[in-house]
């Protein structure tokens, strides 16, 4: 393949599909051209599906972008996790069970089922997220969040948006009732995604 000519399937766009895939890793085209070997202004043609790599540059972007070429030929317009198969992730805390709901490889944001026992939570010690918002929302039960030193209640329904760098920590303070709840965090967190 050249630079020339069009060897990719009448439709395919792979340009589009590197392009969504670099915004994906929160890259930009500078770092994603530096670490392939070819200019920032081919990469740029290439996203736009104005220029064709040649298979060795479709090798080193994908490699970049840590995906492989057949992804960019076999793309679906969404990735399904189904209920039931959700990935148990352990991110700390007492009487807790956690569920990654975005799928791997996400790095734009991360969703999160919190099933958080009575007397369960993050623990005493306040922490801070290397991202920059977070998002809660109480699918069932209540959940107390202390954000600095403010001390918040959410019931079913609540919702609350904050810098996710701010120091916090929450717990289930219900006696009987487990709490359910979604966290959101945008960019997903390191290694977790």
């Amino acid at each position: 393949m050249t630079a020339q000519a069009s060897a990719q399937p009448e439709g395919v766009k792979l340009g589009e599909r590197l392009r969504a895939a670099r915004m994906a890793r929160r890259m930009t085209l500078a770092e994603v051209a530096e670490s392939a070997g070819i200019t920032k202004g081919f990469l740029s043609k290439i996203e736009r599906d104005q220029a064709t790599a040649s298979v060795a540059s479709l090798i080193r972007l994908t490699e970049t972008l840590g995906i492989s070429v057949g992804d960019l030929f076999n793309a679906s317009p969404g990735d399904v996790v189904r209920r039931g198969a959700y990935p148990p992730i352990n991110f700390g805390g007492s009487d807790m069970t956690e569920f990654l709901l975005t799928p791997q490889g996400e790095h734009r944001l991360q969703a999160i089922l919190s099933e958080i026992e009575p007397g369960g939570g993050s623990g005493d010690e306040p922490y801070g997220l290397p991202a920059d918002v977070e998002f809660v929302f109480v699918l069932s039960g209540r959940l107390t969040v202390t954000l600095g030193d403010e001390e918040l209640v959410l019931d079913q329904g609540d919702s609350l948006t904050f810098a996710a760098d701010v120091p916090h920590t929450f717990r289930n303070d219900l006696a009987d009732t487990t709490t359910r709840v979604l966290w959101v965090v945008s960019p997903a967190l390191p290694g977790q995604s």
